[in-house]
């Protein structure tokens, strides 16, 4: 089984991801929040989520309430504890400038957004058929 961390403002991607994930036949554990804090706060137990799993993948929107989706990449990827989870950035932001950034922060991937549902379905389920199918991950 997989743990991953969906940080998502939009109840319709968050949606589109959850059906996606659950048409996979593969076994995962997905959890959402809203917002950049609770990502952080989720990442480290704090809260509401002291009793948080540390996910094995993180799913991160760039544009974020609260918590810019920078600013949570930047802190898990300087965290000794947290940096080893693969962050992918899936995002509808084009800018070049946002991929840079992004991989300067040490992003493991950056994917942009597709528009049409059954293409944002396709690409989740690629992000998760690699994470799960073709990467080794470490054990927690």
């Amino acid at each position: 089984m997989i743990a991953i961390l969906l940080v998502e403002d939009d109840p319709g991607d968050v949606l589109m991801t959850q059906e996606a994930l659950e048409g996979t036949g593969v076994a995962s554990r997905l959890n959402v929040v809203g917002d950049g804090a609770q990502a952080l706060d989720f990442l480290y137990k704090r809260g509401a989520y002291t009793d948080a799993l540390t996910p094995d993948l993180i799913l991160l929107d760039l544009n974020l309430p609260k918590v810019h989706g920078r600013e949570v990449l930047a802190q898990v990827k300087d965290d000794p504890q947290l940096r080893q989870i693969p962050v992918v950035v899936l995002t509808t932001s084009e800018a070049e400038e946002d991929v840079l950034h992004s991989y300067d922060l040490h992003a493991n991937a950056y994917v942009t957004k597709p528009v049409d549902f059954e293409q944002f379905v396709k690409v989740v389920r690629h992000i998760d058929d690699f994470f799960v199918s073709v990467v080794r991950l470490p054990r927690r």
